[in-house]
């Protein structure tokens, strides 16, 4: 697989610190909830939220560094959305696993209808498509207005 000259390897290396950002969120919401933390602390530290920022930050080094294109975006959203879906798939299922409650697992955060199978299938589909469809678009907008900015046209058109 090659997109735009940079292959699996090139833009694991781009977005491995992002990876690690997601999962010091994830992390900080588990120990925050279990801190009993205030519900509105609990909320603020999202891993959506995390993933939404590190996609932009993943832009702004592709636009930085020529990386790539609207195709290495996407592909980075995918690659960031994969990793934030299967952390919190992997926290629901120890929950399962342990029969303890997290934060991950609680009804009112994950829904009170859905078992803890349906709850993973969701992040592991649903979780991972509409991240990548929604951090695709808005990196790729992102990435427009970058590329508008005065003096990029004429660096571009070199």
């Amino acid at each position: 697989m090659n997109i735009n000259g940079h292959g699996l390897r090139d833009h694991l290396l781009l977005v491995a610190p992002l990876y690690g950002l997601i999962a010091a969120v994830w992390a900080l919401r588990m120990i925050v909830a279990a801190a009993g933390a205030p519900r509105i602390v609990v909320l603020a530290v999202s891993v959506t939220i995390a993933q939404a920022f590190c996609i932009l930050v993943v832009v702004v080094l592709i636009h930085v560094r020529r990386f790539g294109s609207y195709a290495n975006v996407v592909f980075a959203s995918f690659l960031l959305a994969c990793w934030a879906n299967v952390l919190v798939a992997a926290a629901i299922a120890f929950t399962a696993l342990m029969g303890k409650v997290n934060i991950y697992s609680a009804p009112e955060f994950s829904g009170h209808m859905l078992t803890p199978m349906q709850h993973i299938v969701g992040h592991l589909t649903f979780g991972i498509g509409f991240g990548t469809i929604f951090g695709g678009a808005m990196g790729s907008l992102l990435l427009w207005m970058l590329r508008q900015l005065p003096g990029e046209a004429r660096s571009q058109k070199r």
